[in-house]
């Protein structure tokens, strides 16, 4: 299954980060903990060369605990300071900021011997869409600053929150870049629901987390959809359809409701927590 997803608004928010890159010193880029090297676009390590790098693994109460402690080590050894974040719930945020403080550290120090006293840390948030930036802004900030959603594309364009006296943020539009080399990259996007699902055949993207779930968390299908996982996958679909009662007239399952349900389930975290990839170094 070949996903590729990058309108034209993109384009223009990836200039706009390009302008404003020059006014910050850190760069905080949320990833999903269900897929953190997937969720990491390749153009921000570009964007944010020679700044401060904190990486947040939101989402992290959807993922496989032990994976993303995994995930976390991986990341500190390339040199970022690493979060491990709920943005929904708050968890995790008391930490940031002082992982803020200290990611710009040199840059705080250097302010001083130069004699400037109390300049807030200006750091740009990134990330792709529906990875939660601006649930965590609005977390971060204790108040509703960004508009949130539970679809991609939400955040239009940048704004600058003051979050306090140490810290602002320029929230940014999730962007993904133009091609995925890499066809897993692009499904793994597409199954935790970075990619609009009006442009996906649903039913074949639920073919392939049947395909995934059988083999890394073999049990849950049954246990959830009262369904045998020895099945091939198109026949655990329309096992689920019956077991779920959607029905097409004549009593015929409904594949395409079917999977609806499945992926939802699996984006909500109904079906457990799970990770779709692991460190290179631990596979």
């Amino acid at each position: 299954m070949n996903v590729q997803w990058y309108p034209g608004h993109m384009t223009k928010a990836k200039r706009m980060m390009q302008e404003n890159i020059k006014l910050v010193d850190l760069v905080i880029e949320l990833v999903d903990a269900r897929i953190p090297q997937s969720s990491r676009n390749p153009d921000i390590d570009e964007l944010g060369k020679n700044k401060g790098r904190v990486l947040l693994l939101n989402k992290w109460d959807l993922a496989d605990e032990g994976k993303t402690e995994a995930w976390s080590r991986y990341f500190q050894k390339q040199g970022f300071h690493v979060v491990k974040l709920n943005s929904r719930t708050g968890a995790g945020v008391k930490s940031i900021n002082g992982v803020v403080q200290e990611a710009c550290r040199e840059k705080i120090e250097r302010d001083r011997r130069r004699g400037i006293l109390n300049r807030p840390v200006r750091a740009m948030v990134v990330g792709i869409p529906n990875v939660g930036k601006s649930t965590f802004i609005n977390s971060f900030a204790g108040r509703a600053c960004a508009k949130t959603g539970n679809k991609p594309g939400v955040t239009k364009g940048a704004q600058w929150v003051r979050l306090n006296k140490q810290v602002e943020l320029l929230d940014t539009p999730g962007i993904l870049w133009p091609k995925f080399e890499d066809p897993q990259v692009g499904l793994r996007l597409a199954l935790i629901g970075s990619v609009k699902d009006e442009i996906l055949n649903v039913e074949d993207l639920s073919l392939e987390l049947l395909r995934f779930l059988k083999k890394e968390y073999p049990g849950t299908l049954a246990e959830r959809y009262k369904v045998e996982e020895d099945q091939e996958e198109a026949e655990l679909l329309y096992g689920i359809a019956g077991n779920r009662g959607c029905l097409l007239k004549g009593n015929q399952p409904d594949p395409r409701k079917a999977a609806a349900i499945l992926l939802e389930e699996f984006r909500s975290g109904k079906l457990g927590r799970m990770t779709l990839e692991i460190p290179v170094a631990e596979d």
